[in-house]
């Protein structure tokens, strides 16, 4: 008698399932390949936005002897440097004002990590746009591949998961550019494994978006080692005292149904392009405030309380009631839904530490009261769950909404003139405004560059 088949799953390594993808020949459709595009132009902005920034700066002064005239990369405020120090300067640039995207596929700020990571080793080796873009829908489908299995409950535990599941997943792109095959973009995501950290507990420090620096250095790392050789175990995201025992959590998702669709994660999940520079936690309140507020054309006087229902890790995510710096504002409802409030909108201007401590928008953190749907139910209720805010007018008045997206995200995308205007004001601060433009538009027409290397006589200063 013929042995019993055994479920592909069930017998093989996660690792090998996902890199076994990765590997195979891909063709990607024209919206996965524009949404990509536009997610790496995105993120180009967000890294020009955030290079001033004390969190890069602070990298860069660290890492000064590295930095020069020569390397294979570009490292973002000016120089050239090895690789992975490229890697660490842009991915901490990019993520340093809270403006990147978010994937709720694998919870991780993907773009901020895979975008760094790819482009650094695209320039070393003359990569083409079109290899850029491959390479990062390749890593954003295992990062999801990698999130499914320890979400959601690691995310809520604490951990980061743009510094975790987004350091492995992106290792397994970085090893797709290099050219490796399935068994060393294999071995790149075990030794990522070993390289996966960061806790939430930074939130609303400078060590928050050093993070998506530490993983996008992390993956060229683990891919590089891979090349040269190094290995580890295939189960270790499943095995005893693998990533899923230690990271996952008292309620992760867990790898046994994992398949890869025709269709890929960038169409069915989508990515979620921020339109306000602050904690993602805080979008869907801010969202429905302003439509409040046109709605029913209420004023600032009128209002006398406003509180919003998010989940558990959303909550977590913002400790920062009475914000004192721009870094902790970032992560405050109360800042943000004050803001918002008062002008309708929440811009990089905003988020400067003047800004912050004005009176006018200090006085008004008392009407914002955040709470959190019960752990019982959170666990018993699958899927992404809606936050809702109820905004209390003076004459009793209690006007509801409620919102399971934020704009820009793949139910409501942002228009390609929110994309520019986006860009544009991200560069404003490092690129002159003619420069700013060519380089969005030659973002535009990243598919057909021959060489990741002809943005650079526009991008890097």
């Amino acid at each position: 008698m013929m042995p019993e088949r055994q479920d592909h799953q069930a017998r093989e390594p996660v690792l090998t399932i996902i890199s076994d993808w990765c590997a195979s020949p891909h063709a990607f459709s024209a919206i996965a390949k524009e949404r990509a595009k536009n997610a790496i132009s995105d993120t180009i902005g967000c890294m020009l936005a955030g290079a001033p920034d004390e969190a890069t700066m602070s990298v860069r002064r660290a890492l000064a002897r590295e930095i020069g005239t020569r390397g294979p990369s570009a490292a973002m405020g000016g120089g050239r440097a090895p690789v992975g120090v490229a890697a660490l300067v842009n991915g901490t640039a990019a993520h340093a004002l809270d403006f990147d995207d978010n994937f709720h596929g694998a919870t991780t700020h993907a773009s901020a990590v895979l975008v760094p990571a790819l482009l650094a080793i695209g320039e070393s080796i003359g990569a083409s746009g079109a290899a850029l873009i491959d390479a990062y829908l390749v890593g954003l489908e295992a990062q999801a591949a990698v999130g499914k299995g320890v979400n959601p409950s690691h995310y809520t535990a604490g951990w980061h998961s743009t510094s975790t599941v987004g350091c492995i997943g992106t290792a397994a792109a970085a090893a797709w550019l290099l050219g490796l095959d399935k068994s060393g973009i294999a071995s790149a995501m075990s030794i990522a494994t070993s390289m996966a950290g960061g806790l939430k507990g930074q939130f609303g420090t400078a060590v928050k978006p050093l993070h998506a620096g530490l993983a996008a250095r992390n993956s060229v790392d683990a891919a590089k080692l891979a090349a040269a050789g190094m290995g580890g175990r295939l189960d270790i995201l499943e095995s005893q005292q693998g990533f899923l025992p230690l990271y996952g959590g008292p309620n992760p998702g867990g790898w046994g149904d994992l398949s890869f669709g025709a269709t890929s994660a960038i169409e069915t999940i989508g990515l979620a392009t921020k339109l306000y520079p602050c904690c993602g936690s805080t979008h869907r309140a801010v969202d429905m405030l302003i439509d409040l507020r046109v709605e029913h054309g209420f004023s600032l006087a009128d209002v006398v309380g406003m509180e919003v229902l998010v989940a558990i890790a959303h909550a977590r995510n913002l400790a920062f009631a009475a914000p004192l710096t721009e870094a902790e504002a970032r992560f405050s409802m109360n800042y943000c839904l004050a803001v918002a409030l008062v002008h309708q909108a929440l811009t990089l201007a905003d988020f400067r530490a003047e800004a912050v401590m004005r009176e006018e928008i200090r006085s008004l953190f008392p009407l914002t009261r955040m709470s959190t749907y019960s752990k019982t139910y959170e666990r018993d209720t699958p899927g992404r769950l809606p936050h809702e805010l109820t905004v209390t007018l003076r004459d009793g008045t209690q006007l509801r909404a409620s919102r399971l997206a934020a704009r820009g995200s793949l139910a409501a995308p942002l228009t390609d003139a929110e994309r520019q205007a986006k860009f544009l004001d991200c560069a404003a601060g490092t690129l002159s405004l003619p420069t700013a433009h060519q380089l969005f538009n030659r973002l535009e027409q990243l598919d057909s560059l021959a060489s990741v290397n002809l943005l650079q006589g526009v991008f890097w200063t």
